[in-house]
């Protein structure tokens, strides 16, 4: 008998990320423990949960961006259409490429111009030749949303924009080198609420092709943008754990946890 291949499931069935047994340490310090879930291609999904119970952490783990910081580790496996980023020869540079990552405050650079900031990631991955900068560049802020604003700004600084159209700079920039995967950690807290709304559209735009992952301490947003929803709480330890992951409908309105339900109706967190 064969057996159906990940690719021949129908779209909503489908991984993008499987994440196996990952822990994460800072020094000493255990930051999440024993973490196993499956992320669908093309599908947004929310990670939630207190203060301090690991989301962020998860979130860097799942580009190499975690081992940045000076003494912090994983262990376990992140599978990215099936081969384990955290496998020996495998470069984070070439995964961080494929799987992008926007912060909680937007951090254009400072010195260069809205184009530059949009091209950085071609020129350190060598993607294109500067002939076709123009055009992926083009592209990258008209998929962010921001083309129609800044097209005749194309030459001033990208810390002259406004919080929200920074932010939405920001993404252009980690589009443009193409990701398969956008990580997003808590995008809009900095935002004000129109910023935030364009924020969330934006989302349920790009994932018409991209997998994205987002953190976020706000409920209403989770549920209303994401398909799936995770809920971390720490441990006795302080470390992460997983307590529910599901379709968000049901995390939200039928949580099987009551852990999870006492904290999506504010009992605490």
């Amino acid at each position: 008998m064969s057996h159906e291949t990940d690719w021949e499931r129908p779209l909503e069935q489908r991984a993008k990320i499987v994440v196996e047994r990952l822990n994460a340490w800072y020094g000493p310090v255990h930051a999440i423990h024993d973490i196993s879930l499956t992320i669908l291609d093309r599908r947004i999904t929310a990670v939630i949960g207190p203060s301090g119970c690991g989301k962020s952490t998860l979130l860097r783990c799942l580009n190499r961006m975690h081992e940045v910081q000076p003494g912090a580790r994983a262990q376990g496996e992140v599978l990215l259409n099936g081969e384990n980023i955290y496998a020996s020869g495998v470069d984070p540079v070439t995964v961080r490429r494929r799987v992008g990552m926007v912060f909680q405050r937007p951090n254009p650079f400072p010195t260069m111009s809205v184009f530059d900031n949009v091209a950085a990631g071609l020129k350190l991955h060598s993607l294109l030749s500067r002939t076709r900068f123009a055009d992926t560049v083009e592209r990258a802020l008209r998929r962010a949303a921001l083309w129609d604003e800044v097209k005749d700004k194309l030459k001033k600084n990208g810390a002259a924009l406004s919080g929200g159209q920074q932010q939405r700079l920001c993404i252009a920039r980690a589009l443009a080198v193409e990701p398969e995967v956008l990580l997003m950690d808590e995008p809009a807290s900095a935002l004000d609420p129109m910023a935030t709304l364009a924020i969330e559209d934006l989302m349920r735009e790009l994932v018409q092709d991209t997998t994205i992952v987002i953190v976020t301490h706000n409920m209403q947003q989770a549920a209303r943008v994401s398909d799936k929803t995770a809920f971390l709480l720490a441990n006795a330890q302080g470390a992460g754990e997983l307590i529910e992951y599901g379709d968000t409908p049901q995390v939200f309105t039928n949580p099987k946890d009551e852990r999870t339900e006492a904290y999506i109706t504010g009992r605490f967190g």
